[in-house]
């Protein structure tokens, strides 16, 4: 290992202790962070449902649904499920709120947009949006639900901002089960691709960005990009290996004297990749890893993608970016972008590995917030529990980047969940004529995880 990669391994360890001064008044910030989005309720037993059910998403309980949650603040289940799983009050406002946190605190001005689906698998066929379709997430078709996220990413963090419901148009269409569900009238059928577009060009103008991002499925569909284009978006989207475009710098065939001037053809994109010649690549550093230098090498090349042979104009930039994991395999992967010809390979790498900052905004709601573990089949409780999810994440994002503040180190989880739940069940009400719980919890911080590197910016 290179000395000064193993020199600033040394120092990113020796950072890892958690700041004790990171917990101080933890609580107080709790409090006054709920307090903007519990005021865009309209009662006081709302707004006290909005802050134990946050609070409740904070605590190390097994399962984070409603009744798990009531029972932690010694509570009785059936008002927080009512609250949560029936009650018609818009989450809206308060996903309002978030977006305009986030890029108050994390905006740059070459940030990144990330959309990508999430599954959520089930066994029934009752719960709002559920049917058999592909899930990403076990990579096969499943009985599952599925929703559309936005991410918001900088070089400072990154963080959930938005989801949208995918309603099959079978389910658009059944009466009976939209109303069994609760599904409001004016929901109607979209595609996953509207869905993407309409989250776009509600925040596009709250959060500085340079950067549309997503993996293939929608990167495969030209009216997606076209929308884009509309929107002056750049975007930098993930495509199949077997997409077909046409090399716009490469030499045409030779003129035949007669007839049109021929043009290169039509290859597929892994051909067009494995016929570069060494030279084509350009290697860039992305950030320093435990072993040494994440390196990505990036080709690219101006192209016509077949599906816009009739559009002559739509120029697009086939970028190609491949990496060495630590197996020793190659990963290639490709994409297609409306960026100019002068953008520089090491933006081109930066965006593309901003793709995977989504993934671990997943890891994040799904394994300290409870994003996946709803119980509710309703359309207002599938929404109202996201919602809340996506508010405590921001929550603990807001945590690590004080930690960092406080101590320049990097944290796999915002704040160490057993002491934050030690301190929750210390200071919430007990039930009237209830025995206060004996469960006893970590009394010192516990690291979560591994450290993130360091970005090199």
């Amino acid at each position: 290992m290179d000395r000064r990669f193993s020199e600033r391994k040394q120092a990113m360890l020796a950072e890892c202790e958690v700041h004790p001064d990171l917990f101080a008044g933890m609580l107080e910030r709790l409090r006054q962070f709920i307090q903007p989005y519990a005021n865009q309720l309209s009662t006081p037993e709302q707004q006290g449902y909005v802050a134990n059910y946050v609070t409740g998403l904070c605590a190390p309980v097994d399962r984070k649904t409603s009744e798990t949650i009531a029972y932690f603040h010694d509570q009785d289940r059936q008002g927080l499920q009512r609250f949560i799983g029936s009650l018609a009050w818009d989450h809206r406002p308060l996903i309002s709120i978030l977006v305009q946190q986030v890029a108050a605190e994390l905006g740059e001005a070459d940030g990144i947009l990330i959309l990508d689906p999430s599954a959520f698998s089930k066994k029934g066929t009752e719960s709002v949006g559920v049917q058999r379709q592909w899930n990403g997430r076990v990579a096969k078709v499943d009985n599952c639900q599925l929703g559309v996220y936005l991410a918001y990413a900088s070089r400072r963090e990154h963080a959930l901002i938005d989801f949208r419901l995918f309603l099959p148009e079978k389910w658009a269409r059944a009466k009976k089960r939209r109303k069994k569900c609760h599904v409001p009238d004016t929901v109607r059928f979209a595609t996953r691709l509207k869905l993407a577009v309409d989250m776009i060009q509600e925040h596009r103008s709250v959060l500085p960005h340079a950067w549309v991002v997503g993996d293939d499925e929608f990167g495969r569909s030209t009216q997606f990009r076209r929308d884009l284009r509309v929107l002056e978006e750049r975007y930098l989207l993930a495509v199949p290996s077997n997409t077909l475009v046409r090399d716009l710098a490469a030499e045409p065939p030779p003129y035949r004297g007669f007839g049109k001037r021929p043009m290169a053809p039509f290859v597929r994109a892994d051909a067009w990749c494995q016929a570069l010649p060494p030279e084509a690549w350009t290697r860039v550093e992305v950030r320093d890893a435990e072993k040494g230098p994440l390196i990505v090498e990036v080709a690219r090349t101006p192209v016509l993608a077949i599906t816009e042979r009739t559009h002559p104009d739509s120029e697009e930039m086939l970028v190609v970016t491949r990496r060495q994991e630590d197996s020793g395999t190659i990963v290639i992967d490709y994409w297609l972008s409306n960026a100019d010809s002068q953008t520089a390979p090491k933006e081109f790498a930066r965006a593309a590995k901003g793709r995977g900052r989504i993934e671990e905004c997943f890891e994040r709601g799904k394994g300290e917030t409870g994003l996946a573990d709803y119980e509710t089949r309703t359309w207002w409780g599938w929404h109202h529990h996201q919602t809340l999810a996506l508010l405590t994440s921001w929550f603990l994002v807001s945590e690590r980047l004080r930690g960092k503040k406080i101590n320049a180190s990097h944290y796999r989880s915002s704040i160490a969940m057993d002491t934050l739940g030690l301190a929750l069940r210390s200071h919430r009400p007990p039930r009237r004529g209830a025995p206060c719980s004996q469960t006893s919890y970590p009394t010192r911080p516990q690291r979560i995880g591994t450290t993130v590197p360091l970005e090199i910016t």
